[in-house]
């Protein structure tokens, strides 16, 4: 559409007849041309500029064709262009299209619709918002009572209470102000109590308005308003407090049973329920316990997602349920005794022999894989996870080299860590699984092999190693399983010890590049005469386990066993264990002192392992 065009200003004909009145006409002439039209018209026939036309005037339809024809050049041939009639039934000529007319009429709309919006924004029209609501609520309430079995008496007050509930959707956008408004005014109480609705649309009018007014960019507009966005957070928190108070969680549950996913409103549903759930954790991730212990939500997620059919809201399910086992030993243990190992195996069997189909399916396996690995944080489900034949799926998947041979890798070094994971690292080498370990450690099998000179800083990388450390951690010693262990190392001329070195030397590498980092951080606070904290020490600690010294611990570990029982390796690189000592007593003293916590076996048998080691490394 050429807006210039549509917008021209049209060319009238030239005219040179017209009648010119001064600027200022006297009261004395304005009352002669209303009062003698006669003579105003003669002057007009007498014009030399008018020809004389003889005999009556008569309207002809050679006139109306003649008119027409003065008409045409208005744009579009619209006949409305110079037609227009005001209240009193004068027309006038507008200057206007059609299609001017209902472009400046949409402009004209929405402009009115913004003025609208702006002014239901403020207290005044929040509350008037609210008691149309209110009102609403109470006329559906009363017309299904009186008529329960007469859906044609009350269907138009649902019909108002469903444009109510959707017209507190734009409180989102001013939560400091409408928030307290609607915990004071009992709205809150109203909208809980609509989940128990026997029309399901209303249910999931209500929970999308839940969704959306906890949504995690609320408030957060203000980008430069610090104070302001505080605000917001505490009126967000005030909202969700009176939410929880009202046994929101346990009814929100409930309709996702009643819910049919065969329908698109339904799934809608469901997705908002879902969301609201992840928004009020995302806001304080203590509610995830309440909303697993005062709820059924595990056991709906562990269907959920064994669903055949691959949807959103399947891997909706799958995230949440991550989510809700994220730092929650409470929700581990529960998810113990629903049987969410074995579900969760079920699971991720399907993708032995296929990949996923698109990203969103391997978004979803990634979820359920990370369910399981933080689950496998608990002790008692390492074992429901060995009860399960988790160990021998794990090493089918790594087998199969499909894309879960990564994540069950990382499953298992989860699953054989600390001393809980004993009977895992048996039942792993029961499974014959070293020689698919070790195969994935040098690299065999994949395209990659035969250029890899080392293991690459991968996740894979570091769950591989995690492996071989926790095997000779809890695998007894002169057992059948640790003297297969041992062995692996030594076939083949050592090659894998190779292997081990070449990765310590490439963790070194690294290692001094990050202490060079740390010397410089070191040197800038003592230039700006600060002092260096506590704080201070652990940030560089952590930066420098990011930055090789992780690596090199985990080598040197497992390097430190394998010449507790074969001092051949020494020989190999000029490799002292003196260097070897000094990493794991910095790895041991970093190890925590809680007896509780998996970490104090784990420095017991460092502070072992360096006592047998400091003989040999002091010659």
């Amino acid at each position: 559409m050429d807006i210039d065009n549509l917008f021209k200003v049209p060319k009238f004909p030239a005219s040179g007849n017209k009648r010119k009145m001064p600027a200022n006409p006297t009261p004395e002439m304005l009352k002669k041309m209303r009062m003698d039209p006669e003579a105003s018209n003669e002057s007009v026939e007498k014009s030399p500029a008018v020809p004389e036309v003889k005999g009556k005037m008569r309207a002809t339809v050679e006139d109306a064709i003649e008119d027409d024809e003065d008409r045409s050049f208005a744009p579009g041939g619209d006949a409305d262009y110079f037609i227009e009639e005001d209240e009193d039934g004068r027309f006038y000529g507008g200057g206007l299209t059609s299609e001017q007319k209902d472009i400046l009429n949409i402009f004209e709309r929405a402009g009115d619709e913004a003025l609208a919006e702006s002014d239901e924004l403020t207290i005044t029209g929040i509350r008037r918002t609210l008691l149309k609501f209110e009102r609403a609520v109470g006329k559906n309430q009363d017309q299904r009572s009186k008529y329960p079995n007469d859906p044609s008496r009350f269907i138009e007050s649902e019909a108002d209470l469903d444009s109510a509930i959707k017209s507190l959707l734009p409180l989102a956008q001013v939560p400091l102000i409408a928030y307290p408004e609607l915990v004071r005014s009992e709205t809150i109480v109203l909208l809980v109590g609509l989940l128990s609705h026997e029309n399901m649309d209303i249910v999931i009018d209500v929970v999308e308005v839940f969704h959306e007014l906890t949504d995690e960019d609320v408030g957060l507009e203000a980008e430069d308003d610090e104070e302001e966005n505080e605000g917001n957070a505490e009126a967000l928190k005030v909202l969700i407090e009176a939410l929880l108070r009202n046994s929101l969680l346990d009814l929100l549950v409930g309709n996702l049973k009643r819910l049919n996913e065969n329908e698109e409103s339904d799934r809608q549903g469901v997705f908002h329920i879902l969301g609201f759930f992840e928004n009020v954790i995302g806001f304080n991730p203590s509610f995830a316990t309440d909303l697993v212990s005062k709820t059924n939500i595990l056991a709906w997620l562990l269907e959920r997602i064994q669903s055949k059919k691959h949807d959103e809201n399947r891997g909706y399910a799958a995230e949440l349920l991550s989510i809700l086992l994220q730092n929650n030993q409470p929700n581990r243990l529960e998810l113990g005794k629903k049987d969410g190992i074995e579900t969760l195996l079920k699971v991720v069997s399907q993708y032995r022999r296929r990949n996923p189909i698109d990203a969103d399916d391997m978004e979803f396996m990634e979820n359920v894989f990370d369910s399981l690995c933080s689950a496998l944080s608990e002790p008692s489900n390492k074992v429901l996870f060995v009860e399960a034949e988790g160990p021998d799926l794990m090493v089918l998947l790594m087998k199969e080299r499909m894309d879960a041979g990564s994540k069950s890798i990382k499953t298992l070094d989860y699953a054989m860590s600390g001393p809980a994971g004993t009977a895992t690292c048996q039942a792993f080498i029961d499974a014959s699984g070293l020689k698919t370990l070790f195969s994935a450690f040098m690299g065999k099998g994949t395209k990659k092999h035969k250029t890899a000179a080392l293991l690459p800083a991968s996740e894979d990388a570091s769950h591989i190693l995690g492996i071989i450390s926790s095997l000779f951690s809890n695998l007894p010693s002169d057992s059948p399983e640790r003297i297969r262990l041992l062995a692996k190392f030594v076939e083949n001329n050592y090659e894998k010890v190779d292997k081990l070195l070449d990765i310590r030397e490439n963790a070194l590498l690294r290692l001094k590049a990050a202490d060079a980092e740390v010397e410089g951080q070191k040197k800038a606070l003592l230039t700006e005469g600060e002092e260096i904290s506590e704080e201070h020490e652990d940030s560089w600690y952590i930066l420098r386990l990011d930055g090789g010294l992780f690596t090199l611990q985990i080598v040197d570990y497992i390097l430190a066993w394998i010449a507790m029982e074969d001092d051949g390796m020494l020989n190999r690189k000029n490799q002292s264990l003196k260097d070897m000592v000094q990493t794991l007593r910095i790895y041991h003293d970093n190890v925590g002192e809680d007896p509780n916590v998996v970490d104090a076996s784990q420095k017991e048998i460092l502070r072992e392992l360096i006592h047998a080691l400091e003989p040999s490394g002091g010659q």
